[in-house]
């Protein structure tokens, strides 16, 4: 699936957020990369991070905004 910037922006600091809780990392991370954002986004470019974007079809969207 093609993610916007701003779903990108969302999934990716969701999982920085958790991953800076103490939440394990889902694949294994090279050393070199430190910063929970830094490895939710090689999490990302892996496509391991389990969470799913629902969208709104835009005529539902529409006839909501009405």
């Amino acid at each position: 699936m093609k993610y916007t910037r701003f779903e990108k922006a969302r999934i990716v600091g969701a999982r920085a957020l958790q991953i800076s809780m103490g939440a394990p990392t889902l694949i294994k991370i090279p050393k070199d990369i430190i910063s929970p954002i830094d490895i939710a986004m090689y999490e990302f470019k892996e496509d391991a991070i389990p969470i799913t974007v629902k969208r709104v079809e835009e005529s539902q969207f529409r006839e909501e905004a009405l």
